[in-house]
């Protein structure tokens, strides 16, 4: 049975779709990666009134810590091989609170740079992420 040019190129394009689709949408690239995360209180003049943070994973419970002004809550992490690896953060200062995905793979895969450090620094008017520890930007505020 011979097969027409016409199928051949239809075969190869298909494959090749293939391919690109499962480079691109399969998290397995992405399994095993390590990543450091850090949670800094950069609150200025609260040494009386720390900032409790409680983190966990669907796989792990980080636990809670009281963080003087300057302290910080600092993990590492593997990703999973799924692409669902996620740490979920609870933040108390006063009577602010406030929850934030301290790690999740969609958003932080590739913006927590080739280091594999994401930063998280909290202060009174927000959450500023960086991945460099000197370069901070705003990514929210308490409400």
């Amino acid at each position: 049975m011979k097969i027409s040019t016409k199928n051949k190129a239809l075969f190869i394009c298909f494959i090749a779709m293939g391919i690109i689709f499962l480079s691109v949408y399969q998290p397995e690239p992405f399994s095993g990666l390590e990543y450091d995360v850090r949670v800094i209180n950069g609150f200025t003049n609260n040494s009386s009134l720390p900032l409790v943070i409680w983190c966990s994973s669907d796989v792990e419970e980080l636990g809670g810590r009281a963080l003087q002004e300057g302290d910080d809550f600092s993990w590492s992490l593997k990703t999973n091989s799924w692409g669902t690896t996620h740490y979920l953060c609870t933040i108390k200062w006063d009577e602010k609170r406030r929850q934030f995905d301290a790690f999740k793979i969609p958003r932080d895969i590739y913006r927590c740079s080739l280091l594999k450090k994401c930063s998280w620094l909290v202060r009174e008017d927000g959450f500023y992420f960086s991945n460099d520890e000197v370069n901070w930007k705003k990514d929210f505020s308490w409400f």
